[in-house]
């Protein structure tokens, strides 16, 4: 609990701190030095991005390993852990909301408190995972089928669902406690356990798949393993924090319906987004073959470079979470003025490689070369929009940071109103093809962001946010 970016660089700026920072360079006035916030961004930042890229390592183990066992295993394990994904990415509200609660707190000075918010979101994510692996369990069946699986799929779905659903309650409580710790500025731990439970999969999959003979159930079966692993490795950090601060680590009724609360909105959110990229994916799927294989490739990098992006928006979270709890109104529009830099800086960077490397890239996935060609094009449009992103990504960060997501629910509404319609003309009027996918990610990736932009630039201009983060 105490692996913090404080106790490497010191406690964060105040308004009227030394007007220097290690380095001699001047505080720009209301807020801290850049050096100062860079160094803080990265050592949040860097950490958060490792644990984002360890996640999606489970998936890609346990497809190698079951794709070694036939073709509907390996269809039925990329049908059930899509769903397993998608509801757990409903709930990512977990580690935002714990996250923007806790440093709120923390920079009162209510360290004590900060982990109490902490402990009651993996209450909540206790419950919510339970009954979450419940229905998977009873419903795997229904649910496969409604989603079309052919008949030499479902048998392999539903064993991989079931497997990992005693695993569910682990991985929302990794959502809960990673939040609780970035909340504390500790990215490190969260980074550490995700990379030791991505390596225990390994284990535990090589056992179950091919020692036991379990085939799907093996691989669902040891990522519910490796996933309640880190859930008990985590908790161990934050329970051991809590007590020795002497806090309660009984649940309370009035915290958990807090959390509830704070996450509901957010939820709302990750919905809104969720159906856009859904709709994205129809409008690909009614374009034809080649634009919907051309968008897969386009989709997965861009989904490669949200990582990066994400990572920053979580230090923004923490950051500005922090600021407002100590009512650092200076230090917190520093903060926010440097993660856009980065954030926008970043999606630069990030544009430029894809528009230069979707020759090269788009071979490694396909050797058709009509999708290489649209992924190409797709790829450079994508590339053209990540500035934007970039910013779109960081002001999120703010204002989750202070625990503004009734606004982002709200936000998230019209832009995906804004949206839909656009996607609809294309998937009306555009052809298969480059030009189909161009059309299509200058719908999601310039004009559904550039919405997204507008939404959250306006109210980060005001202060009402700042205003509603401080009273917290």
């Amino acid at each position: 609990m105490d692996d913090t970016p404080e106790a490497q660089t010191g406690p964060l700026p105040r308004p009227g701190d030394a007007p220097h920072d290690r380095g001699g360079d001047p505080h720009p006035p209301g807020g801290a030095a850049p050096k100062v916030l860079d160094r803080q961004i990265l050592s949040l930042a860097l950490p958060a991005l490792g644990a984002l890229v360890a996640e999606p390592l489970f998936v890609l183990i346990d497809s190698v390993m079951i794709g070694h066992l036939g073709t509907a295993e390996l269809a039925g394990l990329a049908l059930s852990s899509t769903l397993l994904t998608t509801a757990v990415g409903v709930f990512i509200f977990l580690a935002y909301a714990t996250t923007a609660a806790t440093s709120r707190r923390v920079g009162a000075g209510d360290r004590a408190g900060g982990v109490s918010a902490g402990i009651d979101g993996m209450w909540l994510a206790l419950a919510l995972g339970l009954v979450t692996a419940v229905v998977a369990f009873v419903a795997a069946p229904w649910i496969v089928t409604v989603m079309g699986a052919p008949a030499d799929v479902v048998p392999h779905a539903v064993a991989y669902l079931r497997a990992s659903a005693p695993g569910l309650p682990g991985m929302l409580i990794v959502l809960a406690a990673t939040g609780t710790l970035r909340g504390l500025l500790n990215t490190r731990t969260p980074f550490v356990v995700a990379v030791a439970g991505a390596l225990s999969n390994i284990g535990f999959n090589a056992a179950l798949i091919y020692g036991l003979g379990l085939g799907v159930a093996g691989s669902g079966l040891g990522t519910a393993l490796a996933q309640t692993g880190m859930a008990l490795a985590l908790g161990v950090v934050v329970l051991r924090g809590a007590r020795g601060m002497g806090v309660s680590l009984r649940p309370h009724a009035g915290g958990i319906w807090t959390a509830a609360r704070a996450g509901t909105p957010l939820m709302v959110r990750t919905l809104t987004l969720r159906l856009a990229i859904l709709a994205t994916v129809a409008v690909a799927t009614s374009l034809g073959a080649v634009t919907l294989a051309a968008h897969q490739v386009v989709n997965s990098m861009w989904g490669l470079a949200a990582f990066g992006l994400d990572a920053l928006a979580i230090a923004a979270q923490a950051l500005v979470g922090r600021g407002l709890g100590a009512g650092d109104v200076g230090h917190v529009r520093a903060v926010m003025r440097r993660c856009l830099q980065w954030g926008t800086g970043a999606g630069a960077l990030l544009g430029v490689l894809f528009a230069a490397a979707g020759w090269f890239v788009a071979p490694l996935f396909t050797g058709d070369p009509d999708v290489r060609l649209a992924a190409a094009v797709g790829l450079a449009v994508a590339g053209a929009c990540l500035p934007v992103a970039g910013w779109v990504y960081m002001l999120d960060g703010v204002l989750i940071g202070a625990g503004d997501g009734r606004y982002l629910a709200w936000a998230g509404v019209v832009t995906l109103v804004v949206y839909l319609p656009l996607a609809w003309a294309v998937g009306e009027l555009a052809p298969d093809g480059p030009a189909g996918l161009a059309w299509l990610w200058a719908a999601f990736g310039g004009a559904f962001m550039l919405a997204r932009a507008v939404t959250t630039g306006v109210r980060a201009r005001g202060t009402a946010w700042m205003v509603l983060g401080a009273r917290r």
